[in-house]
Parts: structure tokens; C-alpha cells; sequence
């Protein structure tokens, strides 16, 4: 079981975003900007890796017109994603799974933040494939996660400064360490070219840089 099916670990989830994420609600706002501007007002976004719900909430929050579906494979986490969106929730048909489970649509957009880091390099490449699939010819996809440049001592300088990122944000230094070596050992890490290249071999197109922060960079791109 993942830390994600962990009730006491869910709960805790939207503390970590924010302590970890260099500029997290900011990213946040760029993403929706990004997919507001080939999306129109009604539109129906795709949102992938959406358990928690803090996505769903500012883009439901800022577009009051925009429907969504959302896929997370934990349940919890899900569970999670409704109660962050309150009110709003009945804008948004949650699905347990991973990207097959998602409806064909086709969808206006689609969004994907802190969630590719998790899938290998082989399996990104065919969810990647999947979500172009399920986008409207020029749809925006947005996407955000764990890519870092170099050889091996770029990359340990690199989470070096995640976790230093991390302490300044109030989390415990020991802490923080282990989440930088955890990263490191079992996450399917991949550089920023790796990423774009997997981006542009799914089929999207006018792959470009937006985000980036530290350990994490983002993409917009259209279908």
C-alpha cells in the first residue's frame, strides 16, 4: 500500500505542495491560464493524477462554467479530491484507475501536476499517448513534475536543494533528507529532454517550457 492509501498520510496531503513545490499556487494559476486560453468557457477538462483535489479546486473556483473528470487510482485520495472541492464537486465525475479509465471524451484540455514523476519511462510514454488521444485537435495539456538535468552529481546537487527548499518551508531537516534520498532511489526520474521528447513522440505539438523550480519543471503543449 502507497502512502496515498494511508488515511492519517491523506489527510495530511495538501500541507506538502505547498512546502515542497517551489511556487506551488503559483503553478497552480499558470496552469489554468494556460489551458483557459484554447479552452472556452464551458469547456471539459481532463485531470490526471487528481486525487486531493487542490487542481479541481482552483480551476473550478477561477472558471465557474468548466466541467471536469478527474482520474487517481487511490480511492482515498479521491475521496479526498470531493471534500477539498466542497460545493463544487458536483462539477467534477472522479474516477478510480489510471489513464484507460478515463473517458474518451473529447476534452477542451487536460491537466497533469506531480503525478508523471511516479510512472516509468515506458508507461509514461503510452498514458502520455492516451491523453492526446482523449484531446480535442489544439487542445492545451498542461504538466508538471519531478525532471532533473545532468549526470548523477548534478542530480544529487539538485535534490540537495529540494530538500534544503523543503526545511526553509518549515519541514524537519532529517525529514527532508530522506524525502530528497527516497526521490533519488525510487522515483523513475527522467531529464528534461527525456520529457519533451516523450511530449512530442505521443503526437503533441509546440512543446514549451513554463515552469521551473528546482527539482520540477512544466510543460504546455497542444494536441
Amino acid at each position: 500500500m502507497s502512502s496515498f492509501d494511508e488515511p492519517a498520510a491523506v489527510a495530511r496531503y495538501a500541507e506538502g505542495p505547498r512546502r515542497l513545490v517551489p511556487g506551488f499556487l503559483d503553478l497552480q494559476r499558470m496552469a489554468l491560464l494556460l489551458l483557459a486560453e484554447r479552452a472556452p468557457h464551458d469547456a471539459h477538462i481532463l485531470v490526471l493524477g487528481a486525487g486531493g483535489g487542490l487542481e479541481l479546486k482552483a480551476f473550478a473556483d477561477a472558471q465557474p462554467g468548466w466541467r471536469f473528470d478527474g482520474v487517481d487510482p487511490s480511492a482515498e485520495m479521491l475521496r479526498l479530491a470531493e471534500a477539498t472541492m466542497g460545493a463544487q464537486a458536483s462539477r467534477a465525475r472522479l474516477h478510480q484507475g489510471y489513464i484507460d479509465t478515463a473517458p474518451l471524451g473529447p476534452f477542451d484540455g487536460a491537466a497533469c501536476l506531480l503525478t508523471l514523476h511516479f510512472i516509468r519511462k515506458a508507461e509514461r510514454a503510452a498514458t502520455l499517448r492516451a491523453v492526446h488521444d482523449r484531446l480535442k485537435p489544439g487542445a492545451a495539456f498542461v504538466t508538471a513534475h519531478h525532471s532533473i538535468p545532468g549526470d548523477e552529481k548534478e542530480r544529487a546537487l539538485w535534490l540537495t536543494r529540494y530538500a534544503a527548499f523543503a526545511t526553509s518551508s518549515g519541514v524537519p531537516r532529517e525529514q527532508a533528507e530522506s524525502a530528497g534520498a527516497a526521490i533519488a532511489d525510487r522515483l523513475p526520474l527522467l531529464s528534461p529532454a527525456e520529457d519533451e521528447t516523450l511530449l512530442r513522440d505521443a503526437g503533441f505539438r509546440d512543446v514549451a517550457l513554463f515552469y521551473a523550480g528546482f527539482t520540477f519543471r512544466g510543460w504546455v503543449s497542444r494536441a
